[in-house]
Parts: C-alpha cells; structure tokens; sequence
C-alpha cells in the first residue's frame, strides 16, 4: 500500500470515528495509535508515549491553566456584570449604543478570557435580555453577540492560539501580538456596521430613554471604574511580557493572581466561587490536554509517513496549483469542518496536515495562525451546524427561535470575511506588531 493510501485511509477512518459522536481525543488518540503499531509493529508504541512525554516537558504549557483559572475568576465573581453596566451608561444616549457597547463588553472579556464560549455564555445571559426588553431588534443583537464571542479567541490571552503554538511549533507571544491588531480591526468593523445599520434604521437599536439616561456624572465616572480594572489586569499581564521581564509562563501567573486579588478586593471570592473557578479550571485544562497528546501522536505518525510531501507534491506538482489557491482550498476545508467541528478539534485534525504545507509553501506560520483563528469563527457562525448557531440556541430565550439565529448572522459573517481578506492581502495588518516588538 503507498503512503498517500495509507495517509488517506488514516483521515477517513478518523473522520468517520468523529461522526459516530466519539470523544475527539479518543478518534483522534486510537487512529494514530493503532496506526503505528500496524505500521511499524510494537515499537509503533514508542510513538504516542514519546508525544506524552513532549507535552509534559512543553513548558508554555502552564499558561494554560493559568489563563483559564483567570477568565473563570472574572466571570464568577460576576465583574462582567459591572462592565455591561458602564457600558449601559455611556453608550445608552446612542443609536444603536447598547448593541456597540457589548462588541465593547466582548472585547473586554476576551482579554480576561482566551475562551469564545464564555463570550458567548456572558453575552446570552447579561446582555441578551437587556437588549431586548429596551425594544432591540432581536434579529440583529443576536448577531451582535454571536460575533462578539468570535473575539475571543483571537484576543490575547487566546487558550487556542496556545494551542496552535503548540502543534505548529510557533513563538506564543509573537502569535498572541499577532491577533492584537486584526482583533481590534474586526471589532471596530462590527461597530461601524451596528452604528450605521441603526442610523439607517433607528428603530433597531433605539436609545435609552431619557429617565435612564440622567444618570449623575459621579456615578458614570465611578461605573467607568469597572472598564478599567479589566485593562489594569490586562496591563499588569502583558506589559512585563512583552518588555522582557517576565516569561510567558510568569505572566500568565500574573495575570491570574490579579484577577483573584481583584476578586478579593472587592468582596466576591468565597469558598463556593473559589471551588467553582478550581473545578471548570482542572475539567477545561485536562481536556485541552487529552486533545493536545492525541493531535501529537497522530502528528508523529503522519511525518513518520511523509504524507506531507506526497500532498505537497499532488498539489504542486500533479495539480498544478500555486501557493495562494492551495491556501484558499485549505481554509474552505476550515469552512466546511466547522460545519460539525469546533475549533480545538479542527485544529489537532489537520494542523499536522496543514502547518507543514504553509510552511513549505513559504507562507508565515505566525500569520497563518491569524487566518486561522478567523476562519475557524466563520465556520463556527455558518449554517446549517454552525457550532455557535446552536450554542447560542441553547442559551438565548424562546422567543428567539432558530430562524431568527440563522438570519442574524448573515452581515456579520460578510464582515468577517472581509476582515480575513483584508488580512490575507496585507499580511501586516497581523504581523506589524509582533516584529515591532520583538524587534526592538
């Protein structure tokens, strides 16, 4: 049997394990597995035991706790609470304001939390309803809240750019400043939309009234307060990093340490909150781990085949295709994966595949880190099993109805893809920041 049919039995029989419902570490984890010991006989087992052995001595890989422990600090202790209020009061008087100000909210919590699900949970349940009890097109917030979360892992900390520094052997820091830039370019674009959209139409984002609205200037200043401790729990993480005097793992530990003390500072850490943040931290941590050692040995068995270059040369060589449309086939594939994938599972699935083909189709990982980030979201809010259309079923109230999701996500999706393409045009947009910095 030639390696490519060996390669290609290997991805299908993966592919089809994950469409029986397995968990993506068992498909993932057993294939690999059981293809080396075919292989390469019992010394096949050698291959994911080495791969255990690379995650453990992985030392960014302790930021991973870390950052988690830090968004569920944030988000437990309710302080996403008061961030939607400041928002409610500063943005209130504007067209369309309220909605503005949760991609504000969004942005805010992707930096405490490298997770888009928690967006997505923060923005359901605290923005949703306010939204639509002050005669919000339901419609629209829907889509406003679906593509806040989309930031979340695009903002640093992001847990899945973690991830792909990981698999794709990339330097964390410079693909964190990566998604700096495009993140707050996508997010800016979602509110130039909303803003224009609801001064065509003003009846879908209508303004407070004017009872809300006479809210004393001492009390807009002291709610101001609670924008501003995200950004100081943000600051006192990156700052350190990104000018050399931590490491990435000491920032990390910065950076949960504030959010515990802030926690503690202002009255909300209990037992209960602590154990609840220690639970979800050890349950997300681990599965991040399972998924990771499983990618690495179905990683080790696909160079071991050289299936990489058989593909690279079928593209190249057979096909005739030239570096840019091989890309473009390569994150139409994202689309479709996400159909009924989410992003961790897309990630360890192909990025042994894919990272070696950018590469040596002479494409920067750290920029392809971006496209994929942003690809990944956009399949995550495209029908019809868009992972996020039915997240955000499960979580919105019912007179919102799957109908309603389905049509909400249809301009921002449209945004998205200009702001990847955009991206893809002008690589710098994405790696302007990481070699000013670690230029210097």
């Amino acid at each position: 049997m030639s390696y490519e049919l060996i390669a290609l039995l290997m991805f299908s029989s993966m592919m089809l394990m994950l469409m029986t419902g397995q968990r993506v570490f068992g498909a993932i984890g057993f294939v690999g597995a059981a293809a080396g010991v075919l292989l390469w006989g019992v010394g096949g087992v050698e291959i994911p035991f080495a791969a255990a052995m690379k995650l453990m001595k992985w030392y960014p890989l302790l930021t991973l706790p870390m950052f988690i422990f830090m968004g569920y600090v944030l988000s437990e202790s309710r302080i996403a609470d008061d961030l939607y209020r400041m928002f409610h009061v500063w943005m209130g008087p504007v067209r369309g304001g309220l909605a503005i100000g949760t991609i504000g909210l969004m942005v805010l919590i992707s930096a405490m939390n490298g997770l888009s699900v928690a967006g997505m949970a923060i923005g359901a349940t605290i923005a949703l309803p306010e939204l639509l009890r002050r005669g919000y097109d339901k419609i629209m917030v829907t889509g406003v809240i679906q593509a806040g979360s989309s930031l979340g892992i695009l903002v640093p900390p992001s847990v899945v750019l973690v991830l792909y520094a990981m698999i794709a052997r990339a330097p964390v820091g410079q693909l964190w400043l990566a998604g700096v830039v495009p993140g707050l370019m996508m997010a800016t674009m979602f509110v130039v939309y909303i803003y224009i959209r609801c001064r065509l139409n003003p009846s879908l984002g209508p303004v407070l009234s004017a009872e809300e609205r006479n809210v004393p200037m001492a009390e807009k200043f002291r709610l101001l307060g609670a924008g501003v401790l995200p950004l100081v729990i943000f600051a006192a993480m990156m700052v350190p990093f990104v000018n050399g005097w931590t490491s990435l793992v000491e920032s990390s530990a910065i950076g949960a340490m504030t959010a515990f003390l802030a926690a503690v500072v202002k009255r909300r850490m209990n037992r209960a909150v602590f154990e609840t943040c220690l639970r979800q931290t050890l349950a997300i941590s681990c599965m991040f781990m399972w998924i990771i050692l499983a990618a690495l040995g179905f990683g080790a068995v696909f160079d071991g085949l050289g299936a990489v270059k058989a593909i690279e040369s079928l593209f190249t060589e057979k096909l005739g295709l030239d570096p840019w449309m091989i890309l473009i086939l390569m994150q139409i594939s994202f689309l479709l994966m996400g159909t009924f994938l989410d992003d961790t599972a897309m990630l360890v699935i192909v990025a042994p595949l894919y990272v070696p083909l950018v590469a040596a189709l002479g494409f920067d990982l750290v920029w392809y880190g971006v496209l994929y980030t942003i690809t990944t979201q956009i399949a995550y809010m495209t029908p019809p099993f868009g992972y996020n259309l039915f997240l955000m079923r499960a979580m919105a109230p019912p007179e919102i109805t799957l109908r309603d999701i389905y049509g909400s996500i249809t301009p921002f999706v449209m945004v998205m893809v200009l702001a990847l393409a955009l991206i893809m045009i002008f690589p710098q947009i994405a790696l302007w920041l990481p070699e000013y910095v670690y230029g210097r």
